[in-house]
């Protein structure tokens, strides 16, 4: 019998072949996205120096449903962008479907003073 392939494993193939057509620099980083069952974790990653220049996570948002925390650390990431001069990024959404939590997240980012 054949089984069906891993949720996860298809996400991260999916996070492979996008990662091969993006990179961020420091002057325009990668806005890296992870989700968990629970949480949702974003970093501002500077891949040509290999560093994380930014970062947030809802684990510091209490009593929210789960998009209200991914657009909480949307506004997060956005002011920590700011205040490491950051206007511009290019969005990695970690092979997850741009919908729901992930759309959040970006549109957040997005009203608060990040391009992408």
């Amino acid at each position: 019998m054949i089984s069906k392939p891993d949720k996860n494993k298809l996400r991260l193939k999916r996070h492979k072949r996008i990662r091969g057509k993006i990179s961020g620099t420091a002057e325009r980083p990668r806005l890296s996205v992870f989700r968990s069952n629970k949480n949702i974790y974003a970093q501002l990653i500077d891949d040509v120096e290999g560093v994380t220049l930014a970062s947030a996570s809802s684990l510091a948002v209490d009593g929210k449903t789960k998009t209200e925390q991914a657009a909480a650390v949307g506004k997060a990431i956005a002011e920590a962008g700011k205040k490491n001069n950051i206007k511009s990024v290019v969005f990695d959404r970690g092979g997850y479907i741009y919908h729901g939590r992930i759309q959040a997240l970006a549109e957040a980012a997005r009203e608060n003073g990040l391009e992408f």
